[in-house]
């Protein structure tokens, strides 16, 4: 199959292919008719405040192997996003969407997931295939910041987030290994990785941790769970010290399973502390006390989500598609405001 970038199709080629699901090209949808899919599914009238519920996903993109870990990038009014298995980060703006940003963002096997940018603007990955967290350099240097935890190798590395003090949260799953026998720690890990690159194991209790956010106060971190017999997101109390607490289930989506598809993945959280948290059926709108309000059904396995444009757009990875929807509310990266402590970032 070949995804090198290519001129920009018709209407009717890329109707057809969301259609049918199938892909023999990267399509890109500039300068041709919107394709739009999905739909939004109000559950509770406080949905309205967030989504217009009428409002229908619009596919910027498609021809993607696995789309992932999307990230905004505001300085240039562009989004960056991973193809897992093809082991690329492409970039997407309204002024250039067909830009294939880095080639081997991970092993040649298995690329980078979640992407993040940390406080001085930096690009962080995690990297699948060679089972690391790494940062971008400006001059296109991979600097490793943790690969290991007491001296054996993660598995491999899955999403993550920041927060305000430079400690950084990321999962450990084991999606990326071709065979498992390779797995050198004996469970799926969340980690903290502090600034000086020494990095705590916080809890092991999860089967399948994958998505992973903050709360606006950082007081709370959340760890969706891709576990098709236990499909949940947890709440975690993050103590002053940084560990974590007992957590707590916030929602459980296992009744979903298996009429819709997709399993908790990657998340984001608005400027009210809402959660955005893509699972069965496509994104799960729900209030930082688990109230789920509704969901914005894409028809497809979505993987993960981010705002960007304007804070008041959600760009969600689905599979072989991109795709974006407008919101009423900004994403909490759009409003909130670093501490004068929260410049620290991994050196």
């Amino acid at each position: 199959m070949n995804f090198s970038t290519h001129a920009f199709g018709v209407f009717s080629a890329l109707a057809a292919l969301v259609a049918c699901g199938s892909w023999v090209d990267r399509t890109y949808s500039q300068d041709v008719e919107p394709v739009y899919v999905g739909r939004v599914e109000l559950l509770e009238e406080e949905l309205g405040q967030l989504i217009d519920p009428t409002e229908v996903c619009e596919v910027l993109a498609s021809g993607f192997r696995w789309s992932e870990g999307p990230v905004w990038l505001p300085k240039e009014n562009a989004l960056l996003f991973s193809d897992v298995p093809q082991s690329m980060i492409h970039r997407w703006s309204v002024a250039k969407p067909e830009a294939v940003f880095m080639k081997e963002s991970g092993s040649k096997q298995e690329g980078s997931n979640g992407l993040v940018l940390d406080a001085k603007g930096r690009l962080t990955v995690c990297d699948h295939g060679h089972r690391r967290v790494y940062r971008l350099e400006a001059d296109g240097t991979k600097v490793t910041l943790a690969d290991r935890f007491n001296g054996k190798r993660f598995n491999s590395p899955n999403d993550l987030v920041f927060h305000s003090n430079g400690d950084l949260y990321f999962t450990d799953p084991p999606y990326g290994l071709k065979d498992e026998s390779l797995r050198e720690l004996g469970w799926h890990g969340v980690y903290r990785l502090r600034p000086d690159r020494t990095v705590d194991l916080l809890t092991k209790e999860l089967t399948r941790p994958n998505g992973i956010g903050l709360s606006p106060d950082g007081r709370t971190l959340y760890v969706a769970q891709s576990e098709p017999k236990k499909a949940i997101y947890v709440a975690y109390p993050l103590e002053d010290d940084g560990t974590v607490g007992a957590g707590k289930v916030l929602y459980d989506a296992t009744r979903w399973v298996e009429s819709d598809p997709g399993l908790p993945d990657g998340m984001a959280i608005d400027e009210q502390g809402n959660l955005w948290a893509t699972g069965p059926g496509g994104v799960l709108i729900m209030t930082p006390s688990g109230k789920l309000l509704g969901r914005i059904m894409t028809g497809r396995a979505t993987a993960n989500c981010t705002f960007g444009e304007n804070g008041s757009t959600l760009f969600m990875t689905a599979g072989s598609l991109l795709l974006r929807i407008p919101t009423k509310v900004k994403g909490l990266s759009f409003v909130q405001v670093r501490a004068a402590s929260g410049g620290a970032a991994t050196e």
